[in-house]
């Protein structure tokens, strides 16, 4: 998953579990970014009597870093508070007592508030609060117009800038049932140390649910000096994002508990999938305790991944270049760095650089000078499938970063940096849920895995609800 459930000390406290974390120039709106933060992930939409929530108890945060330290130069501060109406505090145990067509609605009996907060160079701002959250969707008796709500629950903030907490249907796609199950791939099974028949991909995350914090802000309000950047190879093209939360460290339970003292962090979130198959189990805790500044001390794990070893036993033949490289301990993975660590320099790939300099730190890189592409001309294999408005510059909701990711730890891009390398024909050919038995998946027919998205912000599409919900096996399968 690219961070649902990814070390043990968070899979206990979803509400403050970084699920994904998404930055991207707005297609329809070129003039901004759009960051999404999810959190509160696996969520089944039949969720009552008591539905999911952010908690009132966390610190929400997105960093935004302009100057390639990888220390925050801008964070957006998210906090939550709920509040129970009269039915909902006295008389009733249902989540509503009728039907909701408005955020307003007093037949909502559990709503949740927030605030947001900027802090930058010039001190902390509050842009807002009291904004409403949408309810999460409980059914069609109860919420027979979701998308009225959504676009209620869209708020404008200061000079051009949007923001929506709420909950969304899980965008991200991976077949967790298969490739934690031995790291087998249901497409290459025939390849598989046990073997098998090559089908299809599962998407074991269609018809659930997430909680998404989405921003969208003027490029201008993110830049290290305040301009809109038009050449994609200027160094103060590319700036950083990623997402954590925070606890106070004081706990004392009762009824209802009290926290105290000063807020420390439990989550974070930059590019997908490092904690989960990069980062080892010993230490996944304490990586999502720090800041990536620091995160050259984790830089061995990049140079000596552990997945490119497993693929190497687990698909015996299938990349013997792989395994040629990977015998000799002396060798690294400049690759890897590139594309997770420092940002990809110019000239490795045609009309595109998200470099931030040599300071290696775990962020989403995305290069604002860089025009989005059009979604239905978008190839989800992003900067790899010739397009360099996808993963890994910044991340799209529907970009395939499993096959990307996957692709790259087989070392497919690895002849790029390191010319003597010959990759793998069956480094280019991975692929997990993104593709079809003829090649890799559009946008367009993401659809047939359970997923859908909206053209416009929040970009996520609305969640599935709980009387009507396909189970992921009642969905159709692409092949």
């Amino acid at each position: 998953m690219s961070s649902h459930r990814e070390a043990p000390e968070i899979s206990r406290d979803p509400v403050a579990d970084s699920a994904d974390l998404y930055a991207f120039v707005s297609p329809d709106n070129p003039s901004t970014v759009t960051i999404i933060a999810n959190y509160v992930p696996l969520q089944q939409p039949a969720g009552g009597p008591n539905f999911y929530e952010f908690g009132n108890d966390v610190l929400y945060e997105v960093h935004i870093d302009n100057d390639g330290d990888a220390r925050a130069d801008i964070t957006y501060q998210f906090r939550f508070n709920t509040v129970l109406t009269n039915n909902g505090a006295h008389d009733v145990f249902l989540y509503n007592t009728g039907q909701i067509r408005h955020l307003s609605d007093s037949t909502w009996n559990r709503k949740q508030f927030y605030s947001v907060t900027r802090v930058d160079t010039r001190g902390t701002h509050l842009l807002a609060k009291d904004l409403a959250c949408p309810p999460c969707n409980v059914g069609k008796n109860s919420i027979p117009d979701y998308a009225r709500l959504t676009a209620e629950a869209v708020h404008s903030l200061s000079s051009g800038s949007y923001v929506f907490a709420g909950q969304r249907a899980d965008g991200f796609y991976v077949d967790l049932g298969s490739i934690f199950d031995l790291g087998d791939l249901r497409p290459f099974q025939p390849d598989f140390l046990l073997k098998g028949a090559a089908v299809a991909g599962v998407n074991t995350l269609a018809g659930l649910n997430v909680h998404s914090i989405a921003v969208q802000v003027p490029i201008q309000h993110l830049t290290s000096d305040g301009s809109r950047p038009s050449n994609y190879g200027a160094p103060d093209s590319t700036i950083g994002i990623w997402t954590t939360a925070s606890r106070q460290k004081t706990l004392i339970y009762g009824n209802p508990a009290t926290h105290a003292g000063p807020w420390t962090q439990i989550s974070r979130l930059g590019n997908p999938l490092i904690n989960e198959v990069i980062i080892p189990m010993g230490v996944k805790d304490y990586w999502n305790t720090q800041a990536p500044a620091g995160d050259a001390s984790f830089a061995g794990y990049y140079d000596h991944p552990s997945l490119a070893a497993l693929l190497n036993v687990l698909y015996p033949g299938a990349f013997p270049n792989l395994a040629a490289y990977t015998a000799n301990s002396s060798n690294t993975r400049p690759d890897l760095d590139a594309v997770l660590l420092t940002g990809v320099p110019a000239g490795l790939f045609t009309g595109f650089q998200n470099n931030t300099g040599t300071t290696k730190a775990d962020m989403l890189r995305l290069n604002v000078a860089i025009k989005p592409t059009a979604t239905a001309k978008a190839a989800i294999l992003g900067v790899v499938g010739g397009d360099s408005a996808g993963f890994p510059n910044g991340r799209r909701v529907f970009d395939d970063v499993v096959s990307i990711e996957l692709k790259a730890v087989a070392g497919a891009l690895l002849g790029d940096v390191v010319k003597s390398f010959k990759p793998d024909a069956a480094a280019g050919a991975l692929y997990d849920v993104g593709g079809t038995a003829s090649g890799p998946a559009s946008v367009a027919n993401l659809s047939a895995f359970g997923l859908n998205y909206k053209d416009s912000f929040p970009y996520l599409g609305d969640p599935w609800d709980g009387f009507d919900n396909p189970s992921a096996q009642s969905l159709p399968v692409a092949g």
